[in-house]
Formats: C-alpha cells, sequence, structure tokens
C-alpha cells in the first residue's frame, strides 16, 4: 500500500468548530486522491493518513495534494508495525537507490506510551542509516531528511517531506463571486480567496459582438487552471459591448471606466445574489490604474449592497507576478487577447470621480434594464478536476 500522511496548522487551532474543518479537507482530500486507487482515509493523531493503492502514481499524488488548501505539510510514506525493529528492518528495504552524503532522522511521537523517546528513536535510527549508507548526520543542513511518525498502532517514515499550500479547506467559509478578466491580477485575488476556504465562483466580461473572443478564451483556460484548487467552478461568461455602446453613448467620456465598473458589480452581485454567494472578489490594487485610486474604489463600491473584496489592495505588481507564476497562471494572463476594458477607453479616465456625477451620468441610462440585458446574455460553463471526480 501507499500513504499519505497530511498535516494540518490552522486546522488545529478551531476549538469546537475543528471538526467541520476536518470533514471539508477530508472530502477534498478524497476528491482530489481520486483514481488514485483510494482505500481510506482516516484522522490519527492531528494528521489524516490516506491509503492508496500500491500502483498509484507519485508524482501525480503530489501534484494533486499540494493544491489541496489546508494541508501544511505531506508525506508519502510507508507503514510498519509499532516496533523500533520492524521500522529499522523496513528502513533497511527502502534506502538501496538512494543516495545521500548528509541526513538527519526527525521523530515526532504522537502515541507518548511508545518505550522510546523522540529524540531516542532520533538517535538510534540514525546511527543504523549512518552504519548502513556511510552518508553523516547533519542536523542544520541535511541532504536528505528521514521523517519517522509514531501513532497508537503504527510507524509511518519517510524519506522527503512536501510543503502544503496552507489556509483553510476549500467551502468553509462560503463562496463568492470574483470578477475575472484576462490579466494577472484577478485569478490572484481568486486565489487568496479559496485559501481562505470559499469557493470561487467567476465571472468574466467580454465585449463581443464588438470585439474577437480571445478573451473569453483566456477566462476559460484561467478557470480550468483555478479549479485544481477547489475541485468544481463555475464560469459566467457576460457579454458587456452592448451595456458598454450605450454608456458611450449617453455618459461623459471621463467617467466611462468608472460606470463599466459600477456595471460589472451590480451585475457579478445579482449573480451572487441568486446563487446565494456572500461577496464579490476583484483583483483591485490601490493606485495601480485609474479606476482603482481610493476615490474610484470607493465610487464603484456604492453600486453594490454586497462586500467588495480586494484580497490584493495593499500588493505591487511584482508581488502578483510572483504569485500567479506559483499558481500557474501567469503564463495564460499574458497571451495577448482583447479584453473589454480595453473597448471604447476614454483618452484621459478619471482619476477622482464624486458620486454626485456619477449618479448624474447614471441617470441617463436604463441601469436596471442594462443590468437584466448583462444577465439574460450569460453563458455558464462549469469545470471539474479532477477529471475521475464528479461536480
Amino acid at each position: 500500500m501507499r500513504y499519505v500522511v497530511v498535516h494540518y496548522n490552522e486546522i488545529g487551532l478551531k476549538g469546537k468548530n475543528q471538526p467541520l474543518f476536518l470533514r471539508r479537507l477530508e472530502g477534498n482530500l478524497r476528491r482530489a486522491l481520486s483514481g488514485m486507487g483510494l482505500k481510506r482515509i482516516q484522522e490519527r493523531s492531528g494528521r489524516m493518513v490516506a491509503t492508496l493503492a500500491p500502483e498509484a502514481d507519485e508524482a501525480t499524488v503530489c501534484e494533486r495534494v499540494r493544491c489541496i488548501f489546508g494541508t501544511a505539510n505531506f508525506t508519502l510514506a510507508e507503514r510498519v508495525d509499532l516496533d523500533l525493529a520492524a521500522l529499522k528492518a523496513a528502513v533497511a528495504r527502502a534506502l538501496p537507490g538512494r543516495s545521500f552524503a548528509s541526513f538527519k532522522v526527525a521523530t515526532r511521537r504522537a502515541y507518548k506510551p511508545f518505550p522510546q523517546t523522540s529524540e531516542d528513536v532520533n538517535r538510534d535510527l540514525g546511527a543504523f542509516v549512518q552504519e548502513k549508507t556511510g552518508a553523516r548526520v547533519d542536523l542544520e543542513h541535511p541532504e536528505m531528511t528521514l521523517y519517522v511518525e509514531v501513532l497508537p498502532r503504527e510507524i509511518y517514515f519517510a524519506f522527503g517531506r512536501e510543503t502544503g499550500p496552507g489556509g483553510l479547506p476549500v467551502g468553509v467559509s462560503g463562496e463568492v463571486v470574483a470578477l475575472l478578466s484576462g490579466g494577472i491580477d484577478s485569478p490572484v485575488a481568486a486565489y487568496r480567496l479559496m485559501k481562505r476556504g470559499c469557493r470561487v465562483a467567476f465571472v468574466h466580461f467580454h465585449s463581443a459582438p464588438f470585439q474577437d473572443a480571445t478573451s473569453r478564451t483566456k477566462a476559460v483556460e484561467l478557470t480550468r487552471c483555478l479549479t485544481r484548487f477547489q475541485f468544481y467552478s463555475r464560469l459566467h461568461l457576460a457579454a458587456f459591448g452592448e451595456i458598454q455602446r450605450q454608456i458611450v453613448s449617453l455618459a461623459p467620456d471621463a467617467l466611462r471606466v468608472i460606470l463599466y465598473r459600477r456595471f460589472m458589480v451590480r451585475i457579478a452581485a445579482a449573480i451572487a445574489r441568486r446563487d446565494g454567494a456572500k461577496a464579490i472578489v476583484t483583483g483591485d490594487s490601490l493606485g495601480q490604474v485609474a479606476s482603482q485610486t481610493l476615490d474610484n474604489l470607493a465610487t464603484i463600491e456604492e453600486a453594490v449592497d454586497l462586500p467588495l473584496l480586494r484580497p490584493l489592495i495593499g500588493n505591487d505588481k511584482e508581488e502578483i507576478v510572483q504569485q500567479a507564476r506559483a499558481i500557474g497562471s501567469y503564463g495564460i494572463s499574458i497571451i495577448p487577447d482583447q479584453d473589454c476594458c480595453s473597448l471604447f477607453v476614454p483618452r484621459h479616465p478619471a482619476t477622482i470621480s464624486h458620486l454626485e456625477e456619477v449618479h448624474r451620468a447614471e441617470a441617463r441610462l436604463d441601469v436596471a434594464g442594462l443590468v437584466q440585458m448583462g444577465l439574460a446574455g450569460i453563458e455558464t460553463q462549469e469545470f471539474s478536476y479532477p477529471s475521475e471526480a464528479t461536480a
């Protein structure tokens, strides 16, 4: 059998609500490991242990578990009986083919009645490995770490450990609706809400028939990329070109972008209320573009009565780019496209907007009718990950 031993940090601080978080983590782990011959998942002394078929592909298992929020770290481990001699024999069988000049043993003894302390196991097993391999012990910078977990009925050991993404299991914090452009920022903003336990539904505004379908294609690929972290996603593709055309024909040039954004968040809020989502998420970063000045952000937020979450608000562009690279969205985001924000853009957009002026401009528009037009033109697509799982 193959075993995945998953450790969590923040979940351990949840007190009486901890069972809820653990059930969600177990469900997400079960979904991520579908198709891997999953036998069972057990909660074992402050960690979860998933038992897999012997033929489970190690690289695929690691790729999937790395994306499970709530996971602090994990190992692909072997299991032996609760006996130090059995542990040594199993380690001896696993050593051939491994090459390392230095190592250390790191033992966690969750089962305190075990006769050897963690330090005892480290010393005894370390001397055994040194004798078998000739490698030196290095407690500060080892080439290889042998992790040992002593539990009430068994011992797990692993050569190396992987870092998980941390955070909270997706699904424990409710649902939000994220505005997904084809750019770099909005996918990172959505990722950060997933990390705090939210399930994210996406809405992408495109300017068909005035522009081509490249931004739609990117939105689909970005949603597919982000679905690795929450297993199921909905993408709402909203036609926005006609709404923009009417804004351009009736509103002052300098306010166009502000009005675009106010209609976007209104449509997103309508989707959120319909589906039971509790907030809207945007990729705004303070001062990055004209619509993201403090005045304009306040003007945009006034259009809706749901919370508007901006997880990137204090980040500079390089910080956002680094995280986009880390989560795999950057390569998609930089593909050239015709996004709706590039259509009918004024030469000098307002950096400071006043609500009275914005309200006067919107009084010339059929606000409710344009919102309904945006909702009526929505096409919804669904995504699942991994493909072996069902939504």
